[in-house]
């Protein structure tokens, strides 16, 4: 692993049900992955892939919530993919991580199919991130070639009939999700999150089923926090939310 020791930090998730080495500079989870986790609708015995497994929090949220699964993640950063598998064995979850580019998947990936694909891709194109600093969380959001419709259709491929795409992105990029999806999913619900009553929503969650018909549904908000601004110094999680990012609780939509 080319991470030192000392690079790194060890964090609570799920109020401590799992601990996640990540880098202290760099790409750092927070939330994202645990909200993508909690909507995968996936159930013991199924095949789900992640795909830009990063450290691995998304899946070892889902793996601590639904036990049985044949999991997997793909990782494009190498350093990234051994903390993932290293994280998966101090926390006794067996999910696999793949070293290997979206556009160029490994074998073992490449010629699966899965009952579960979920993601949370770059949130940049590479002509939108070229005038970006270096840095290590502005290269989580752009490292390869893919563009956002190829997370999209590339992750429809990997699935069986019916199977779920479940993806977290800026609410900004809704329009494009929904256009990738065209014709190839349906039966989509999509969640906005937004942090506070009255706010417009930041991020967006989409869940397709490949092949299926069925109309959109448009969910209500999930309102992160209570009140109209921060006034304490602790966090102001609603008591949903709570269930979700401290006890590990599903989303359902």
């Amino acid at each position: 692993m080319s991470f030192a020791k000392d690079q790194l930090t060890q964090d609570d998730f799920l109020g401590g049900l799992i601990k996640i080495w990540q880098p202290r500079v760099g790409y750092r989870a927070a939330t994202d992955p645990v909200f993508l986790a909690a909507v995968v609708p996936a159930k013991s015995g199924q095949t789900v892939l992640e795909l830009g497994c990063g450290a691995g929090t998304a899946l070892a949220c889902l793996c601590q919530r639904v036990v049985g699964l044949d999991a997997h993640g793909l990782e494009i950063q190498a350093d990234y993919a051994d903390l993932a598998r290293l994280n998966a064995v101090d926390n006794e979850l067996g999910f696999n991580v793949h070293d290997g580019d979206l556009l160029d998947m490994p074998s073992p990936i490449r010629t699966a199919s899965f009952d579960h694909v979920f993601t949370n891709p770059p949130f940049y194109n590479a002509a939108a991130s070229s005038a970006l600093a270096d840095g290590g969380r502005d290269m989580a959001h752009r490292i390869g070639e893919a563009q956002l419709e190829d997370w999209i259709e590339i992750g429809l491929r990997r699935l069986k009939p019916k199977g779920y795409f479940t993806i977290i992105h800026r609410a900004e990029r809704l329009a494009d999700i929904l256009a990738s999806l065209t014709g190839k999913a349906g039966d989509i619900r999509i969640l906005p999150l937004t942090s506070r009553e009255g706010r417009a929503a930041g991020r967006v969650i989409v869940c397709a089923r490949k092949g299926a018909g069925g109309a959109l549904g448009l969910l209500a908000p999930l309102v992160l926090h209570e009140g109209a601004a921060h006034s304490k110094d602790e966090d102001s999680f609603r008591e949903d939310v709570r269930k979700i990012l401290r006890n590990g609780g599903a989303l359902e939509l």
